[in-house]
């Protein structure tokens, strides 16, 4: 069984399912293949069939139309927009393919549980795509919380800086600027973040509170002379931080054509990307945009044993995230790159330790400080070796961060702090930590 290859299809092959999961798959054809794939856009669609060589018969402009046939693959990837996840989910574990899910499960909580029990009833192996989880750096910390140099975990400082470009990219102008269209950014973009602080404390978190806003990508804030759209704007050349020339046309004359050019354009050419500009989404003014996602949310956590953890997310900011952990026995900071120890027993330069974790990883390359590539991997592997411990984020730990998320949200829209347990009523049976 361990030198299985393993036939996937992929629901979705846009940036993640095509660029990210699918792009490991054509580099590991020993391992994996593709076989089918549903996408309704063309340019993607006839990408993944070139990509893969898919057969016409099992190419597909709709995921209910590749569910209806009998199984075509040993596992299934669902990489579609948040609020497509859960039919197909529940679908394809009632047809026995094991699960990659892109992150978040759903975009309720209710939809969540409806997914893990369907996987779970079914015996799928299934994973959602909390790839921090498999990063080099955040493993070390993991080992190093784990080996107990830190002594008990008193409380961690969690920081996620999205960047101002990005948050205007995708938070704004994109995707995911829109609640309606998509979900709350604390689900959308921090249940990464919500799911590694719950590994590293690796105890059931009791209650939530959280306080948020949007404060500054709002009609208010708008420059008294800037334009409907960033093309024929005053301020689009090196006035304003947030402007979409100076943004996408920096990508394109450097040649840098994947995300997040790429959602933008199929055509990498001059003329394609002022067309875009002009009449697409992105080239809207970030201060006359439908974007009504929060840009600034903290959210305080409670866990036992009076573990407390606080977390920031923000987007203004340069891009990358920090933490701090205190523990009884030593203090521990890191930046995505470099990870700094203190042992309790000095404060001189040389008693800190010191890993440049990324330099010391030998497979560091893709998205995520090498998430992305070592989630593939090890998804892969459980599925040819029949292991389902190779998987770290199975149903039951990521519906419990995904539920610590929308009791996060509860808690910023109610005003109140939220315990755990509410999130659980009629479903006590998943609650596996009571």
């Amino acid at each position: 069984m361990a030198d299985k290859k393993v036939s996937f299809a992929i629901i979705g092959a846009g940036s993640r399912g095509l660029d990210s999961y699918g792009k490991y798959i054509q580099e590991h054809l020993d391992e994996a293949e593709v076989v089918a794939v549903a996408e309704p856009r063309e340019f993607q669609r006839k990408e993944a069939v070139r990509r893969f060589n898919i057969p016409a018969e099992n190419v597909f402009t709709d995921w209910k139309e590749l569910l209806a046939r009998p199984k075509l693959a040993d596992a299934i990837i669902i990489a579609t927009t948040d609020r497509m996840h859960t039919a197909p989910a529940i679908q394809a574990a009632e047809k026995k393919y094991h699960i990659l899910l892109e992150k978040p499960m759903a975009s309720t909580a209710d939809e969540c549980i409806q997914i893990v029990e369907a996987a779970k009833k079914n015996g799928v192996f299934f994973a959602v795509c909390h790839v921090l989880r498999y990063a080099p750096f955040y493993t070390k910390i993991k080992s190093i919380i784990d080996s107990g140099e830190l002594g008990e975990i008193c409380s961690i400082q969690h920081m996620e800086g999205i960047a101002w470009w990005h948050f205007a990219h995708s938070f704004v102008r994109g995707n995911f600027g829109n609640e309606a269209r998509s979900s709350f950014i604390l689900l959308a973009k921090s249940c990464h973040d919500v799911d590694i602080l719950k590994w590293m404390v690796s105890k059931p978190c009791l209650a939530v509170q959280s306080f948020g806003h949007l404060k500054h990508f709002r009609k208010e804030c708008k420059p008294a002379e800037a334009g409907p759209r960033c093309m024929d704007c005053p301020l689009a050349d090196g006035k304003c931080p947030y402007s979409a020339k100076t943004l996408y046309f920096g990508n394109l004359r450097k040649a840098e054509h994947g995300w997040p050019l790429a959602m933008v354009i199929d055509e990498m050419t001059e003329d394609a990307l002022e067309k875009a500009l002009r009449e697409g989404p992105y080239g809207r003014c970030v201060y006359q945009s439908d974007n009504d996602v929060v840009d600034t949310q903290t959210v305080n956590m409670e866990f036992e044993d009076n573990i407390t953890v606080d977390f920031t997310m923000s987007a203004f900011t340069p891009h990358g995230r920090k933490i701090r952990i205190m523990g009884s026995k030593g203090y521990l900071e890191g930046d995505d790159q470099v990870i700094r120890m203190l042992k309790f027993h000095g404060e001189r330069d040389e008693d800190w330790v010191s890993y440049d974790v990324n330099k010391l990883a030998t497979d560091i390359t893709g998205g995520h400080g090498g998430g992305d590539q070592r989630l593939m991997n090890a998804f892969i592997t459980a599925i040819r070796t029949d292991d389902e411990s190779l998987l770290s984020t199975g149903p039951d730990e990521t519906l419990e961060s995904h539920l610590m998320v929308f009791a996060a949200e509860k808690a910023r829209l109610e005003n109140r702090i939220v315990t755990m347990d509410e999130m659980y009523t009629g479903h006590e049976q998943l609650h596996t930590h009571k």
